[in-house]
């Protein structure tokens, strides 16, 4: 065996610091014939940089400007190809054994590689793996090592989250909608997970305050007559009393998630069976109240100032309440159809929440007594309509010193608002 002395050299493929150069490295086995020739003057990386970044894939020609701009080496076309073909890289020959190529592709879909098309597959074998093989190849591997990855790539379609309910009451997901609130109007709503029922949808000058929502929560509970399973809701502050009332009315139970894990805080995002709700609210009816305040805003009668808020709440606010009301009658009357994504079963909202055995299923709830909603805490919080007592008063006066009336709809309330807006002077 011939050998170089050499001072400070390093194996282009696995690094290895070489006492001595050979035919071969001693660690991994790559052939070093490529070193004979190299000397100090390019540096002992060089090769190194060389091989990196042709198994990154980049192009002959893009690896002799890296080098130069980067690493201050200047070498030709010729000599790059050179110097690789003696390490035993080459573009169209030396390809790795298939034995290496499905190992490989075994292995990385044992986890997020499952998830691979065939080009990112091809691109970590080379990267990952140091293998070289052609990318016609690992398309044909992946079809017959994972056939149903590819057949799910294939349809190019979004992979939805299935979603699981025992029943009714089993979860009820609670949460605020803002989109009107740049006009001063804050809605609350909640919705059952299994049934779709929606069990309250409230308006008001504020979704923010935890004694407000505590309230929604505890009217609801006392109308049903059931505290549900487990509660749902994001991780805001308006959210703690109602999460504390959960807990303490749940904790004399003795099911799995009884007392504090009642209870369960996440991100607004994944709060999906409300999310999802809001966007149908916003197509079915709150996109026509966004375009009616935008409209006065446009036409400089709305300047979002805390007076105008509070005006628009006065004349508005019964109104909106009214139809959402109407709202909530309709949908929970209304037919959802069945969905493959789903784990519940289509049906009518009212009859899923009231009759669940008719679906297979059961009442997840618990019975509450009224002495035991006698024992919560006072949350009861009386907040003036337009959200400013002073203001309420005012308004009040003002109706009845010029013989208004209150709206029956978005016209009347419209009107009423130019009035007051004139009276008020604002």
């Amino acid at each position: 065996m011939v050998c170089l002395r050499s001072v400070n050299m390093f194996c282009p493929f696995c690094g290895n610091n070489l006492e001595q150069v050979t035919r071969f490295c001693l660690s991994c086995g790559g052939s070093l014939e490529c070193l004979k020739d190299t000397g100090q003057t390019e540096g002992p990386d060089i090769l190194h940089h060389c091989v990196q970044y042709f198994n990154e894939g980049h192009s002959y020609a893009v690896i002799v400007d890296i080098l130069s701009t980067f690493h201050g080496v200047k070498i030709s076309l010729r000599t790059l190809k050179s110097k690789l073909n003696q390490a035993g890289f080459y573009r169209r020959k030396g390809y790795s054994s298939q034995i290496a190529v499905i190992n490989a592709i075994r292995l990385e879909l044992r986890g997020p590689g499952q998830l691979f098309g065939y080009r990112t597959m091809w691109q970590a074998l080379k990267q990952k793996y140091s293998l070289r093989v052609k990318r016609d190849d690992v398309m044909n591997l992946l079809r017959e090592l994972n056939p149903r990855g590819c057949e799910r790539r294939s349809r190019r379609r979004f992979i939805r989250r299935t979603y699981h309910s025992m029943g009714p009451n089993y979860m009820w997901h609670a949460d605020g909608y803002d989109k009107l609130k740049p006009f001063g109007v804050a809605l609350s709503g909640c919705i059952d997970g299994f049934s779709r029922k929606v069990l309250w949808l409230e308006c008001g000058p504020t979704n923010n305050n935890p004694r407000v929502i505590a309230q929604y929560f505890l009217k609801c509970v006392r109308t049903l007559g059931v505290i549900p399973m487990r509660l749902r809701t994001d991780c805001g502050t308006e959210n703690g009393i109602m999460a504390a009332i959960q807990c303490t009315l749940r904790h004399h139970h003795h099911d799995y998630y009884s007392g504090a894990s009642s209870h369960m805080y996440g991100t607004s995002m994944t709060n999906q069976r409300i999310e999802s709700w809001w966007s149908i609210l916003r197509k079915g009816r709150s996109q026509f109240w966004m375009e009616l305040f935008a409209d006065l805003r446009d036409a400089g009668y709305f300047n979002g100032s805390h007076e105008h808020q509070c005006l628009l709440r006065f004349c508005f606010v019964d109104v909106i309440q009214k139809d959402l009301d109407e709202c909530v009658r309709l949908w929970n009357s209304h037919r959802i159809r069945p969905s493959r994504t789903a784990s519940c079963p289509g049906g009518v909202p009212n009859e899923l929440y009231y009759l669940p055995h008719r679906f297979g299923s059961r009442d997840c709830g618990f019975e509450i007594e009224q002495a035991e909603l006698d024992a919560v805490p006072e949350t009861s919080l009386s907040i003036a309509p337009c959200g400013d007592q002073n203001m309420q008063e005012y308004l009040d006066f003002a109706m009845e010193h010029n013989d208004l009336q209150k709206p029956e709809n978005w016209e009347t309330a419209s009107e009423l608002y130019m009035k007051l807006k004139e009276y008020a002077q604002l």
